[in-house]
């Protein structure tokens, strides 16, 4: 007599898994930890950042904005959420440029639009100028790119109380090459007040800017091909000619980003106006951003700073949405 084996799979024989409604049993539905880890990672590792930009960014900004519309002085500072409503007589006075203060912000205001123009001007200038000088292979390339990126590796604090020292009036090296060394003035000059402080912000601010502007076209230049410059060279094409019909043009992406940047870095700049002058700019120097924090913080009239604040915001905001607009317009139209 043969003896037979019936073969099992690992579950008692005759019987058959069951589901809750009587079928077979379907594929396990993933546990709720499971789930979370799948579909809620991206946004729990993006929760960091979110709460950082919150608490740094919109909700002072928020509070600013309520502020613009208080009469915020020093009397409410302790008690600052009871201080009496302005409404809009903060952005009235502001606006009335009539008025001492509204004479004194658009003063101000027209000194920054000439500050950035010269400033992102020149930054731009010299950036492509170096970045193209240092495409072609030359003993010594390396080195003269390090030293060029030297500005912008610096903390922005110790390379503008370094220039403030420079431009000291009695034992400043500026003075003493300009006059002493090669007598190109009469006397030696004030830098840091009255008219020559106008001038004394443009060099710090092209000084510490320019390397920015370097680094990017520099990084864009490595994507063009050589090829093109080859083929230029051949139909005899100039330096000139490869840099106005091939460089430029190929560049015109990158410095449509770079020239927004360093306008809105530049016409906000705070950092070296107040730390090469100190809380009081001179009158040719007086940036908006030293006026609103000299209307706020030193006069304390936190309402009247705050409106100024949201003004500039929204001239910003404008002369972004401006300048996006046309360049997106600008490069369709290249496009097609």
């Amino acid at each position: 007599m043969t003896a037979t084996v019936t073969p099992t799979t690992g579950h008692k024989a005759g019987k058959k898994e069951k589901t809750d409604n009587g079928g077979a049993r379907g594929p396990r539905l993933p546990r709720i930890p499971d789930r979370i880890r799948q579909g809620g990672l991206p946004y729990l590792l993006l929760l960091p950042a979110v709460v950082l930009e919150l608490l740094i960014h919109i909700i002072p900004m928020v509070i600013g904005i309520w502020v613009s519309f208080r009469q915020l002085t020093q009397f409410f500072i302790r008690n600052w959420g009871n201080s009496p409503s302005a409404g809009l007589d903060n952005y009235r006075i502001a606006i009335d440029f009539d008025a001492p203060i509204g004479q004194a912000l658009l003063h101000s205001f027209l000194v920054t639009c000439a500050f950035t123009v010269l400033s992102v001007g020149l930054s731009w200038l010299f950036g492509v100028a170096a970045a193209i000088m240092l495409q072609e292979n030359f003993r010594g390339r390396s080195v003269l790119r390090t030293i060029f990126l030297v500005p912008y590796a610096l903390p922005v604090y110790a390379a503008v109380i370094t220039w403030a020292f420079m431009f000291q009036h009695d034992n400043g090296i500026i003075n003493h090459v300009l006059h002493d060394q090669l007598g190109l003035t009469d006397q030696p000059s004030f830098w840091l007040i009255g008219n020559n402080s106008f001038i004394a912000l443009v060099v710090v601010s092209l000084w510490k800017s320019w390397p920015f502007a370097f680094l990017m076209l520099m990084a864009a230049l490595q994507n063009i091909p050589r090829d093109l410059y080859e083929a230029a060279s051949i139909d005899g094409a100039g330096i000139w000619q490869q840099i106005r019909k091939i460089t430029l043009p190929s560049l015109r992406p990158v410095n449509q980003v770079l020239v927004l940047v360093l306008f809105l870095w530049t016409f906000n700049d705070f950092n070296t106006p107040y730390v090469l002058f100190g809380k009081s700019a001179p009158e040719a120097a007086d940036l908006i951003s030293i006026h609103i924090y000299q209307s706020s913080f030193v006069t304390w009239n936190f309402g009247s700073g705050s409106a100024m604040s949201v003004l500039l915001l929204l001239f910003l905001l404008l002369v972004t949405a401006v300048y996006l607009f046309f360049t997106s317009r600008g490069r369709k139209g290249s496009d097609a």
